[in-house]
């Protein structure tokens, strides 16, 4: 008697028919058609949001993100989805994405800035990925941003992005020897967007931490002490919190200054 023949298991055709999905998709946003573009790379995001990520795919976006164009969007959007999914980070680093994520920060404001930076924030949470992003110019370039006046939900979504890189050597190292950076943070801090000063606050604590250079420029400026002690009366629940610890730090820096003999502060 005759054996039927095996029938592939479900989740196999199913995996089958997903990439030939994919590979329709990354076919037609080759288009010259905007509108063709556009509507694969809608599709191909409702295909793989959350998802494993494939090379061929990530090559393909990686050619995309940085046109000035709703299709750039798109595309930019898609790798944020996609690098949420831990699995997939490393990925976007060997496809050298960090890269294209730095460079297209470094210029001109496109309509994909807030995707590309959101796709920056999730990507550089793995390890390997932070150190491309400093060796690749991402601290200056970030500042570059927070310190423009295109918007300030950039600026807070590149504060965010700096206290990510800041979790690591690398990238707490860069921030510290940064020129100026204490008086870069002071004046976020003067500004209006509090989510911003919450960004700004945690940048500070985290410098404290690493260099007493940066406790010191922050020392000799008139006016932070006020703008902190403002804060934490007028601010919200999370910068009342960080400025708090700011206060506490200062003050822990000024008895050690008296205690050596070198007052640094006395406005406390």
């Amino acid at each position: 008697m005759a054996t039927a023949p095996l029938k592939p298991a479900p989740g196999a055709m199913s995996a089958v028919r997903i990439r030939a999905a994919i590979r329709a998709c990354l076919s037609e946003a080759q288009s010259d058609s905007d509108e063709v573009q556009q509507k694969a790379l809608q599709t191909l995001a409702s295909i793989t949001k959350l998802s494993l990520a494939d090379l061929e795919t990530i090559y393909h976006l990686n050619t995309i993100i940085s046109d000035p164009t709703e299709s750039g969007k798109l595309a930019s959007s898609l790798v944020c989805s996609l690098a949420m999914l831990d699995k997939n980070k490393a990925k976007f680093g060997v496809a050298k994405t960090i890269q294209l994520l730095v460079k297209a920060i470094s210029g001109p404001r496109g309509p994909a800035a807030h995707h590309i930076l959101s796709s920056l924030a999730e990507l550089v949470r793995f390890h390997g990925n932070c150190t491309v992003a400093v060796r690749e110019g991402a601290v200056p370039a970030l500042l570059q941003v927070v310190e423009s006046t295109d918007g300030e939900d950039l600026a807070g979504t590149s504060l965010l992005v700096l206290a990510l890189l800041a979790r690591f050597d690398e990238g707490l190292s860069a921030l510290s020897k940064t020129d100026q950076i204490v008086s870069s943070m002071v004046q976020v801090l003067k500004g209006r967007c509090m989510l911003n000063k919450e960004g700004a606050a945690e940048l500070l604590l985290l410098l404290f931490d690493e260099s007493e250079g940066c406790v010191r420029d922050a020392l000799r400026l008139q006016d932070f002490s006020s703008l902190v002690a403002d804060i934490s009366v007028r601010g919200s629940a999370r910068a009342r919190e960080k400025a708090a610890l700011l206060m506490k730090k200062m003050m822990d820096a000024d008895m050690d200054s008296y205690a050596d003999g070198n007052p640094m502060f006395s406005q406390w």
